[in-house]
């Protein structure tokens, strides 16, 4: 028996779609597809969760001084002359920062062969590059996801049929995080 459907598709195409909706399941929570698809999908998407739940509390906080441009009330950068020259005024911050341990940067790592980039918009701003921002995927299955399934030994995702899709009647399903 094979350990995995080839889906109609050469390797490269597999993994590509595979990731794809790996990613949209966990960003998004639920997506639509075969079942197939989904079931494929389904024993990624349970590994990566499975990795945060065991790294979630693998961390430690670091205090760190960091440059910070200083701003004016518009929120743009202050300037000052020095040399002939305009230079940025920079106010010296301290932050706490979450350092990851080893393990835990390991699994990060392993999310991140599987994730593609998210960009996330805002509605009022569509279509334009500002205030876009690319969302940490293993950062959200860490603090939000993980958490939420701390408690349960597995089977953190659902399949629900929907029914046959028009165009080639394959069988459709709902694909969701319980």
């Amino acid at each position: 028996m094979a350990k995995y459907r080839k889906l109609g598709r050469t390797s490269d195409q597999r993994k590509a779609l595979l990731r794809s909706q790996v990613t949209s399941l966990l960003y998004r929570g639920r997506i639509v597809t075969t079942e197939a698809k989904a079931k494929e999908v389904r024993k990624i998407a349970e590994g990566i969760i499975a990795m945060g739940i065991k790294e979630k509390d693998n961390f430690e906080m670091v205090k760190v001084t960091a440059k910070v441009p200083r701003k004016d009330k518009d929120g743009k950068r202050v300037k000052e002359v020095v040399d002939g020259k305009k230079v940025t005024v920079y106010d010296e911050v301290e932050k706490e920062i979450k350092k990851d341990l080893p393990s835990r940067l390991h699994a990060r790592r392993q999310m991140l062969k599987v994730f593609y980039p998210v960009k996330e918009v805002p509605a009022e701003a569509a279509g334009r590059k500002r205030n876009t921002k690319y969302v940490d995927m293993p950062a959200k299955v860490f603090d939000e996801i993980a958490p939420k399934y701390a408690d349960r030994k597995g089977g953190y995702t659902r399949i629900v049929k929907v029914g046959q899709r028009k165009g080639d009647g394959a069988l459709e399903v709902v694909l969701e995080l319980i």
